[in-house]
């Protein structure tokens, strides 16, 4: 069996073995990645759980224009190598025209273009960033949240972990507890089940996650309607 908590080695795994049982977790969209064909049932060698990260473009630029107003640019931090990355980026797309938004892409493909797409950022004088989560941000967030902190941009992140290390603001489904929940599946596919007969798991879930402490570093004043829906607020 192979467990895979992301979108680029879930399609690696897929594309290596159409037999071998792969439970998935974390994946942004299952379906739209390629490594399924249903939620109820898969039909294949992949079953799991989906963060449905690429279906929260709406909300989450909601989000950000709750905590800058008046922003008409979004800048957008995202690995257009990472599958989940390019779906994502098309759900905001989606989402930003009825916002009054209009998106800047960033594309990054490796720690030595973070800065370059930061200044570009700020060349167009961009109100607030959203980072993609994804295997890149996620290994290198210390350092993206911290050339954010440096261009004093509102972010929202795309997991928790980047507010842990001083991000603003993040929204999405417990990374953590979606990989924990993969064991059940390996579980039941160890005692005789078969992935295709094991609907994939939607999050029911997500958590609004607010850190403070970056806010006043950034000047900002959240809104007590936000306040009251963070989930956990960092100080």
């Amino acid at each position: 069996m192979i467990v895979t908590p992301t979108t680029p080695a879930s399609v690696a795994a897929k594309q290596a073995t159409n037999t071998i049982p792969i439970v998935i977790a974390g994946i942004a969209d299952a379906v739209g990645a390629g490594l399924i064909t249903n939620l109820a049932r898969p039909d294949g060698n992949v079953t799991g759980l989906t963060s449905i990260s690429a279906e929260l473009g709406g909300k989450r630029l909601e989000l950000l224009k709750g905590v800058v107003p008046k922003a008409s640019r979004v800048a957008v931090l995202h690995d257009p190598a990472d599958r989940s990355n390019v779906l994502i980026l098309k759900e905001l797309q989606a989402a930003a025209p009825a916002l009054g938004l209009t998106l800047q892409p960033l594309e990054v493909q490796g720690p030595g273009e973070f800065e370059g797409a930061f200044i570009a950022m700020s060349r167009e004088r961009a109100d607030a960033l959203f980072g993609a989560p994804g295997v890149l941000t996620f290994e290198h967030r210390k350092t993206v949240v911290a050339l954010a902190a440096k261009s004093r941009i509102p972010t929202l992140w795309g997991h928790r972990q980047f507010v842990d290390v001083g991000g603003l603001m993040s929204y999405a489904v417990n990374f953590y507890d979606q990989c924990r929940r993969a064991a059940t599946y390996v579980d039941q596919i160890l005692k005789g089940s078969k992935p295709a007969d094991l609907p994939v798991e939607q999050p029911t879930k997500f958590e609004f996650i607010l850190n403070l402490k970056t806010a006043k570093a950034l000047g900002l004043e959240i809104p007590p309607t936000l306040l009251a829906l963070a989930d956990e607020v960092i100080e």
